[in-house]
Order: C-alpha cells, then sequence, then structure tokens
C-alpha cells in the first residue's frame, strides 16, 4: 500500500451494507485498522439482524435493517450483503446522492460501471454512474501481482490454478469448516450445508455454476474481470478454481509467458518495488546441500502462506522460479 493510501483520513458519512457478515466486519475493522474517521457511520444488515451492536475502534455501533431510505444524507456505502442486495439497493443508494463501491459479482461487468483495484487502475473511477465494483477475491490476488510485471514486459499468456479458503463463502462457511474438522477427528458424521461437499480434510472443485465450456463462475470471472480491468480484452488466460480446507486467505499458482526473455530476479525486483505487494521468497538458493542442513541445521524455504496474508492488506507473493519447461526464457512459476 503506497504512502497516500496509508494517510488518516475523514469521511463525512458511511454505510455499510451487510455489516454483520465475515466481509462487513472486515470492513468496520479496517475502518480502525488504517484511522479513517468516519462522522457518520450507519451499519445496515436484514431485519433479523437489526439492533445487533457492532465495535468499531472502540465504540458500539447499532446495527440498523436495511431499507429504501437509508441512504438519505449518506455519502458513501459499502455493499457486502450479495448480489440480490446490491441489484435491488445500489441503485437506490445512487439515487439518494451515494456513491456505492459494491462486492458482489452484479455490476463488475457492466460497461458503464468501472472495476477497479487502486493499486492498478485507479483512473478508471472518474467514470463512475455512481457505482464503483470491486473484482473478484481470486482476481484481485492475480492482478495486483501480475499487473507490475505486465507493464514492464508484456505478459503473452496467464495459468492460473487457485486453492480458496473457507472465509471467500462467509462466515457459515468458515464456521462449518470448524464443526467439520471436529466431527471427522471425533469420528462424527460430516453433513455438508454451507458447501455441496465435505470441507474438512477434503478439497474440490470451486462449487459455482459451469458455463457451456465447463468452466465454472469462479474460473470466467478471473478471466473477463482481468481482462476489463488491465483494458485487454484479448489476452489469453486459462484458470482452475479449487476450494481448499483453510481457514482464511486464498492462494494462487500463477505461470506467466512474458514477450521477451525475463529472470526470477528481474520478476523479483520489479515486485519489491510494487504497491501492495510483499516478496516472501526465502530460502530460493536453498538448493546446495551443506554440513549445517546434514547437522539437522537446515532453514526450510519460507514462501507465502495463508497464516501470513490473514487480516493483512498486502498479497504475498514467492516461490518465484523460471519455467524450465520453455526453453526461451519467457515463463515464470510463482506463488
Amino acid at each position: 500500500m503506497n504512502d497516500s493510501m496509508q494517510q488518516p483520513r475523514s469521511i463525512k458519512s458511511l454505510a455499510i451494507v451487510g455489516a454483520t457478515g465475515a466481509v462487513g466486519r472486515e470492513a468496520c475493522r479496517i475502518l480502525q485498522q488504517h484511522h479513517i474517521a468516519v462522522d457518520h457511520l450507519k451499519l445496515l444488515a436484514s431485519p433479523r439482524s437489526a439492533g445487533t451492536a457492532v465495535d468499531v475502534g472502540g465504540h458500539s455501533h447499532k446495527v440498523e435493517a436495511l431499507s429504501e431510505a437509508s441512504f438519505n444524507g449518506i455519502q458513501y456505502a459499502i455493499f457486502s450483503a450479495g448480489g440480490a442486495i446490491s441489484r435491488e439497493y445500489a441503485p437506490i443508494a445512487v439515487k439518494a446522492g451515494c456513491i456505492v463501491v459494491d462486492n458482489s459479482s452484479v455490476f463488475r461487468m457492466d460497461p458503464d460501471t468501472p472495476l477497479v483495484i487502486p493499486e492498478i487502475n485507479p483512473d478508471d473511477i472518474a467514470d463512475h454512474q455512481g457505482i464503483i465494483a470491486n473484482p473478484n477475491c481470486s482476481t484481485i490476488i492475480a492482478a495486483m501481482v501480475v499487473w507490475p510485471l505486465h507493464r514492464v514486459n508484456p505478459i503473452k499468456r496467464m495459468i492460473i490454478s487457485t486453492y480458496q479458503s473457507a472465509s471467500g463463502a462467509g462466515a457459515a462457511a468458515m464456521e462449518e469448516l470448524k464443526t467439520q474438522s471436529a466431527d471427522v477427528l471425533s469420528g462424527r458424521d460430516v453433513t455438508p450445508s454451507v458447501f455441496p461437499h465435505p470441507i474438512a480434510f477434503n478439497l474440490f472443485v470451486h462449487d459455482s455454476p459451469l458455463d457451456e465450456h465447463g468452466y465454472n463462475n469462479e474460473e470466467s470471472k478471473m478471466v473477463h474481470e482481468t481482462r476489463k480491468i488491465f483494458h485487454a480484452p484479448d489476452m489469453p488466460i486459462t484458470t482452475t478454481c479449487i476450494r481448499v480446507p483453510v481457514m482464511r486467505a486464498h492462494s494462487e499458482s500463477i505461470n506467466l509467458e512474458f514477450t521477451n526473455p525475463i529472470t526470477p530476479d528481474e520478476v523479483r525486483k520489479i515486485l519489491h518495488e510494487a504497491p501492495g505487494v510483499s516478496v516472501v521468497d526465502i530460502g530460493t538458493n536453498q538448493h546446495k546441500s551443506t554440513d549445517a542442513e546434514h547437522a539437522g541445521n537446515h532453514q526450510p524455504a519460507r514462501f507465502p502462506m495463508p497464516i501470513d496474508a490473514s487480516e493483512h492488506d498486502d498479497c504475498l507473493v514467492g516461490h518465484i522460479r523460471q519455467d524450465m519447461s520453455r526453453s526461451n526464457g519467457r515463463a515464470i512459476n510463482m506463488f
């Protein structure tokens, strides 16, 4: 995150829609983490959550039931309550004079709605018509790392495999992973409810609907959203999205083929300077056996892990290496 994004800011009024969900609560935490002062904060959720108290920066805020009148006098709104709510209430908020940042997929591919990652295409915000779309979580992770490389050495092809945590499916999915893990370890039967398959000690292809080519929605989103953000409608991208039994923080294996030859060291140098990215590539050159290693003092290589990325802003990248299946020096693997 660059310095300008770290400076304390003040907002006159802000509404968070879906404030009691996993993403809504994270938005509340980030307000405190980044010292964003809000003169008037309105937390909105379903009627069943109305009255719930949520702590934001040491102050208790009572959740209100979402209604058409919720956005009167509100400057900004963050929507994190699912596509159906965004589709119905985001236009109402805009009509009330509010600028909406929407986390659902409803408006992402709308040609009149900018799809924005601030570290990549902040200038696109200027074209908004009241709604600014936030990309899919998997798209953001890949784009944050790929974009700074693409600017230096244009990418000819991108291959991505994801390892997506339970948090991507919300608070109920995270609780299901906890419960199922305890059930399996205790020898009890597992009955999935949030996910279509057991998530504890298991993994499965992302359970979103398939298109006519056999790609699920998550895979298709990554392709189309990345092209829109990069303003590269024909960029060759292929994806495989997998759900894994990890509580928080998605991971991705990325293979990039560039226009010109590039080395792992050049990749690391570019990414070290990229906003919102941290290079975790410890032990890359530990390929030679040493006396210390034989003595049991060898330190294992350390690359990005979900437990290191959880509750932090930066996208971690490492295990950067040449793709040895390509003899032209133009392909790189990373995690």
